[in-house]
């Protein structure tokens, strides 16, 4: 993998609207796809399959609670993509 790649893999995952509102509204508390699907007047399938690839790529994490899993951010992949865009994006 050459040093770029995982830039392109970022920009490419936050290139689609409704995982960039989906991670604005996981900033403010956990949510199941329920919620998120309402927020954001989206499907539950739509929401599920942007969860799928926010997930693969570590930025959420879900947690089982009862019938629910609520997705919450990983802060610790969002930190390591925001010092690998910083450096990007510092001229």
């Amino acid at each position: 993998m050459d040093k770029y790649s995982k830039l392109t893999d970022i920009c490419k995952i936050l290139s689609a609207d409704a995982r960039v509102q989906i991670l604005q509204l996981l900033k403010q508390r956990p949510l199941c796809v329920l919620a998120i699907s309402d927020k954001l007047d989206i499907t539950q399938g739509a929401v599920s399959q942007h969860l799928r690839i926010l997930r693969q790529a570590k930025l959420v994490v879900g947690e089982k609670k009862g019938y629910f899993v609520h997705y919450r951010l990983n802060e610790k992949t969002l930190n390591k993509w925001k010092g690998r865009l910083e450096k990007l994006l510092t001229v």
